[in-house]
């Protein structure tokens, strides 16, 4: 019979390997940023629509750009490494959630910052709206592991404290 600590442990641990995952993703994926613009833009099936003109507008302005100014994607550099070490500072509740959860709590602020950061900045930048909501998006769904694990932690937390009595 698996205890509840176990399985708190292991939900808590299946839910942050997911959410590491995909903040490695995400930043990896920053670097070659002109070549996956291009990618898509090579196989995007609908080449009239708004998405798409949105899309090849990105990926000329990221082309000229590294063509002219290839100081500038250092920007993406650090964006890239960001995120890798955000994802690392997870480790941290892998190791022990219950005494790391202050890092799920930090990652949950960050989750709810992306929202004001992608309306008040994608204004001034000149964002459409469409791609403001997609980066509200990256906040909304990568809060939902984190509230999940908050909880697990909670009652892993609860369930530990119950054994010591």
């Amino acid at each position: 019979m698996v205890t509840n600590t176990v399985k708190f442990r292991r939900e808590i641990k299946a839910w942050l390997i997911f959410f590491i995952v995909a903040l490695l993703l995400s930043g990896i994926t920053a670097f070659p940023v002109e070549t996956e613009l291009q990618w898509v833009c090579s196989w995007w099936p609908e080449q009239y629509s708004a998405f798409y003109k949105w899309l090849f507008t990105c990926y000329q302005a990221i082309k000229n750009t590294n063509e002219q100014y290839p100081f500038l994607a250092y920007g993406y550099d650090w964006l890239a490494f960001a995120h890798i070490v955000i994802a690392i500072a997870f480790i941290g509740p892998l190791r022990d959630p219950v005494k790391n959860i202050w890092i799920i709590e930090f990652g949950c602020i960050a989750c709810v910052a992306i929202i004001p950061l992608a309306f008040i900045a994608g204004q001034i930048r000149q964002i459409p709206i469409h791609w403001r909501l997609i980066d509200c998006s990256f906040g909304i769904i990568g809060i939902v592991p984190l509230l999940i694990c908050h909880r697990k932690i909670k009652q892993l937390e609860k369930a530990i404290a119950y054994k010591v009595l």
